[in-house]
């Protein structure tokens, strides 16, 4: 049985966050964990939030053993931009946006 973690709104491009996704997708829990240790990125901690959220719904709702878990799916969504202006010299603006993100996280129980 599946279970599912989503950190939402993150203040983060989506961009950086899949760098590190795409680094943890396949991998059983305990290797993900020590892949994100290891890595220095701010996705990094964060998705260890997130896979963490989800070993523990797995293991609460459907009493799975957390240690036959492997990521199976995870990956970044774009969230809502924060649409900001810089002045710039003539009286003119520049747009600013900051961007957030969406993590999701899937842990499954290998077969």
């Amino acid at each position: 049985m599946e279970a599912k973690s989503i950190l939402r709104d993150v203040r983060m491009s989506p961009r950086k966050g899949r760098l590190v996704a795409d680094m943890i997708r396949g991998k059983q829990v305990e290797e993900a964990l020590a892949i994100l240790r290891f890595t220095p990125k701010k996705a990094a901690r964060l998705l260890t939030k997130a896979l963490q959220a989800a070993v523990a719904n797995a293991a609460d709702t459907q009493n799975v053993d957390p240690d036959r878990l492997y990521v199976k799916t995870t990956y970044v969504d774009g969230g809502t931009t924060w649409k900001r202006f810089t002045p710039r010299a003539h009286g003119r603006a520049t747009p600013i946006r900051k961007r957030t993100s969406h993590f999701t996280v899937i842990v499954d129980e290998r077969g």
